[in-house]
């Protein structure tokens, strides 16, 4: 490493001039360059090169080092700062193997139970690097060379690698590494090109030439939001590393895992591997997403992107720090600059793609278990929910429907009435859906299983390396395991639902076991020697081994090999599943996956996997919602009431208050534990769960809107409090709250045995959803009471929120009248919007068959604007206005000019009854 790094500016400017002289520094870059490795300032030199003269007298006078004294270089290195050389799982570290790849080693304390703790090997400041030895302009921002002159320690080092850079837009960087000379495999994600290069980008970057890094900025405040000087860049065949400074420690997303929204940096290791395993901490879990969200000083907020599918580990360490590591791929960063948080994944939507819009039943409650054991006893379910009239869009059934566990079959005996039971839910506005899984039954007399007979004939399964379908084990038995890289997959699954559908007509599916799981490691006949299933290095995977409860990575698809497919496996499915119910149905389908991985917001939600029915997995379920929510997956939530274990009346009642503001509200349980759907509890809790439904539903054309501008521009559905106030501090750990859009907060209770709740109300006027009662806060934690029937919900001034007289079905709550909470700022203004349609028709907004209002208020003065109208719209009234925050009364109150009567109360609540508008009319109401 050079005393002076080159750098070089790279925005903005004309062209690129000469290459300084060796040793030479831009003068835009001089602050850092004290040291871009890990020092701030010239008071951290002095304080490092202290502590370190420290460190070493103290070492003196307690007898020495263990070992040789380590060299200066290494001393230097603040704990903090030191970037993991050696991050093999199971070896036992040792000063000769650490130094073996050239390394610094220094014992640290040992770290707590179950973290991996300060490296004890880690890279000295002049560990070999890569050089950039030429960047040139291209029409989107430029193109360079990476050498390599002194071998890493991993096989296949790739000596020379080629660096584009696009300036894509104002906000938004594109930076690629990869080999020079020879293609390697790229995730096929279509990304939109962007057309030209950005004009006033809100970023510059700079370049070290010697040791090559990337030093990003943001323009507006200097703010350096990545240094990649910080350790060296390894890019082996199948080892990729690439370490970077962070500006704060507020760091979110990175998936999927259970953890508290903020993750910790306390040297965490977050891996990312599709893996079938109840939700725990430290594990890998059901998908795969490689993009997190920094909150910076001050508010602003930028997102970084790897799209890469591999096997991936990212190291997360107090510097702050954080390292990503990959086994395969390229590295294929896309930075977004926001500069708010809703900015940046709207940001990181226009590259992976927006959601789907669902259709309005999917917003309904769902009911489901594994167990019911027949189609009567469903049928029974469903029955007991209209008899106590408790809001119920879709039931469901999990595998105990099927055949003997084969896809695409039902029960004969247990389940022969099932084509009636969707025929009455049908009749009665509701709507069915049913599990799949993956694997495909293997087994089966020649002849007798269409679905396995004619995958095998067209060649549609993964193959082993020999090409023979690869053989594992899932509920039925025996599986092979359906190739969707293959389009020819996609028409086979297609037919084989199209079959099914003319017995059991289903109005939407859920897709289960898609990392795939196996119940095997890699199959029947274990997987072969080689470095796909045996890499020289594997990320911390759960089971230590790649194919551990999966299928083997050297397993052939049409597309690669599983190695570098795996974690797509759920995306493939659900691009499958969506297209054929398309085909099938003609309407807006509705999937829900266990495995994703980024864009899959286009084809499915997602629910949170097999937890468990105790208090902590309720409140994990809420960083669980709001991560997804940032990896644009909006339709997303937990297993109400927990999947597993045995829940209480208790639990049960105040997790349907807070699973009745899942964005997905589905109530699921296992075999073999009792009932918890709302009727089998006692008539105080089953009355609890209803009103919440009811609740829910009385706000989905709310909900619905907001799912619209999620499809629109990629706003949050379930949004952290942080998003609104990103500049109060408070706010940025919270993750026991959560907001609906900007504008509605949601306070559940998530501990036994208490009738209050303590909740943070950030600054402004909040006031009660039910009564209209306004609190003005400072910005504070403030205790509010929740016995065991009420869920706190407070609607923040300046809102309109569109509500609707709730009935059992969204199709029956939709044909009600419309009720507007008006809920005033300190200024005596409000906003709100209303996007309605016919609620199931594929691209309504494209077509132009849909209506948009717009309402606002100003100087007492109500007004909806009808900015799109279609005939849908000609069938709703509104029936009621409710001004919240009127702190006069009113003498008298006119709409359209006409007096109408009115009710004020007390808390300062305006209530106009009876209007009998028509959506599709605009008019205006003003108190006086």
């Amino acid at each position: 490493m050079k005393s002076y790094q080159k750098l070089r500016t790279a925005v903005p400017q004309p062209a690129v001039g000469q290459v300084e002289e060796e040793g030479a520094i831009s003068a835009s870059a001089n602050h850092e360059k004290l040291a871009p490795w890990w020092v701030g300032s010239g008071l951290l030199v002095a304080a490092v090169l202290l502590s370190a003269v420290t460190v070493w007298v103290l070492r003196q006078v307690s007898g020495g080092w263990p070992g040789p004294t380590p060299p200066p270089k290494c001393l230097l290195v603040p704990e903090s700062h030191r970037f993991d050389c050696y991050p093999e799982r199971n070896v036992v570290v040792t000063q000769e193997l650490c130094e073996s790849r050239g390394c610094c080693f220094i014992e640290s304390s040992l770290p707590a139970a179950g973290k991996r703790g300060v490296p004890w090997c880690f890279y000295p400041p002049d560990f070999p690097s890569y050089t950039l030895e030429s960047l040139n302009q291209t029409e989107m921002g430029m193109v360079g060379l990476l050498m390599r002159r002194q071998k890493a320690y991993y096989p296949g080092d790739i000596e020379m690698l080629r660096l584009d850079v696009e300036f894509e837009t104002d906000t938004r960087l594109h930076i690629k590494i990869t080999d020079a000379a020879n293609p390697r495999y790229e995730v096929p994600l279509e990304v939109s090109p962007a057309m030209k290069r950005a004009e006033n980008p809100i970023y510059s970057l700079d370049f070290s030439w010697d040791p090559f890094g990337v030093l990003l900025r943001r323009r507006a405040t200097g703010t350096v939001l990545l240094n990649t000087t910080v350790a060296p860049l390894i890019f082996a065949d199948q080892f990729l590393q690439i370490s970077t400074s962070l500006p704060s420690r507020f760091l979110y997303g990175l998936g999927e895992h259970r953890s508290t929204l903020l993750h910790s940096l306390d040297w965490i290791t977050l891996t990312l591997w599709a893996r079938d395993v109840p939700p725990t901490e430290s594990f890998n879990l059901y998908g795969a997403h490689p993009f997190y969200l920094l909150m910076e000083e001050g508010g602003d907020a930028h997102g970084v992107f790897l799209l890469n599918s591999n096997a991936m580990e990212v190291a997360l360490q107090p510097a702050p720090g954080l390292t990503w590591r990959t086994i395969g791929g390229v590295l294929d960063f896309y930075i977004f600059l926001g500069p708010d948080p809703n900015m940046v994944i709207q940001q990181y939507q226009q590259v992976i793609g927006f959601p789907a819009m669902p259709p309005l039943w999917a917003l309904g409650f769902h009911l489901c278990r594994w167990g019911y054991g027949s189609s009567n006893e469903t049928w029974q379910t469903v029955r007991a929910m209209r008899n106590y009239q408790i809001p119920q869009d879709a039931q469901w059934n999990d595998i105990d429907y099927m055949d003997g566990y084969r896809d695409f079959t039902f029960d004969p005996q247990k389940f022969a009435s099932l084509p009636s039971l969707v025929e009455d839910l049908h009749k009665h506005g509701q709507r069915y859906v049913m599990i799949l899984d993956p694997g495909i039954s293997s087994t089966n007399p020649h002849g007798s299983y269409w679905p396995f007979d004619e995958a095998l004939r067209r060649g549609l399964f993964l193959n082993t390396t020999q090409g023979q379908p690869l053989i594992g084990q899932v509920w039925p038995g025996f599986t092979a395991f359906a190739d969707f890289s293959n389009p020819d997959t996609h028409q086979w699954w297609l037919e084989n639902l199209q079959r099914f559908y003319a017995h059991v007509p289903f109005d939407g599916l859920w897709i289960d076991m898609n990392e795939p799981s196996n119940f095997m490691d890699g199959s029947q006949g274990g997987c072969p020697p080689g470095e796909l299933d045996s890499p020289p290095y594997t990320p911390a995977v759960l089971g230590d081994s790649l194919s551990a409860k999966t299928v083997c990575a050297s397993a052939k698809q049409k597309t690669s090999v599983h190695y570098n497919l795996h974690n797509l496996y759920g995306l493939m499915e659900a691009k499958a599943t969506a297209s054929a119910l398309i085909q099938i149905r003609g309407k807006r389908p509705f999937i829900i996956s266990r495995s994703t991985f980024p864009s899959q917001g286009r084809y499915s939600g997602h629910w949170l996997g097999d937890n468990r029915s105790q208090w902590k997995d309720m409140y994990y379920s809420i960083p669980g919602l709001l991560s997804f929510s940032l990896f644009g997956i909006p339709l997303v939530g937990a297993d109400i009431c927990g999947f597993s274990g045995s829940t209480s009346e208790e639990l049960c009642t105040r997790w349907m208050q807070l699973g009745a503001f899942y964005p997905f509200a589905r109530n699921h349980n296992t075999q073999n534990e009792k009932a918890q759907d709302p009727t089998v509890f006692s008539p105080a809790a089953r009355t609890a769960m209803k009103d919440v439904l009811l609740t829910r539903y009385s706000l989905l054309p709310f909900l619905y809107t907001l799912f619209h501008r999620a499809h629109l521009q990629g706003d949050t559905v379930a949004r952290p409090l942080f998003f609104e106030f990103p500049w109060d501090v408070a706010t940025l750990g919270l993750d026991r709250q959560f907001l609906w859009g900007r504008s509605l907060l949601v306070t559940p209770v998530l501990e036994p045995g208490v009738d209050s709740v303590t909740g943070y109300v950030p600054r402004g006027v909040w006031y009660d959803f039910y009564t209209g009662s306004s609190v003005n806060s400072s910005g504070e934690m403030l205790k509010m009471s929740a016995p065991l029937e009420h869920l706190n919900l407070h609607v923040r001034e300046g809102a309109i929120l569109p509500t609707q007289k709730p009935g059992t079905t969204s199709e029956a709550t939709r044909r009600n009248p419309m009720r507007l909470i008006v809920a005033l700022s300190q200024s005596a203004t409000a906003w709100g919007d209303l996007f309605w349609d016919d609620g199931e028709s594929l691209d309504t907004f494209e077509r132009g068959s849909y209506s948009y209002l717009v309402f606002n208020v100003t100087q007492n003065i109500f007004t909806s604007t009808v900015l799109h109208a279609s005939t849908e719209a000609t069938e709703v009234t509104i029936g009621t206005l409710s001004i919240f925050g009127v702190r006069e009364p009113p003498s008298k109150v006119l709409l359209n000019g006409q007096e109408k009567p009115f009710s004020y109360l007390d808390n300062q609540v305006l209530t106009v009854s009876n209007l009998g508008l028509s959506l599709s009319q605009g008019f205006s109401l003003r108190w006086l």
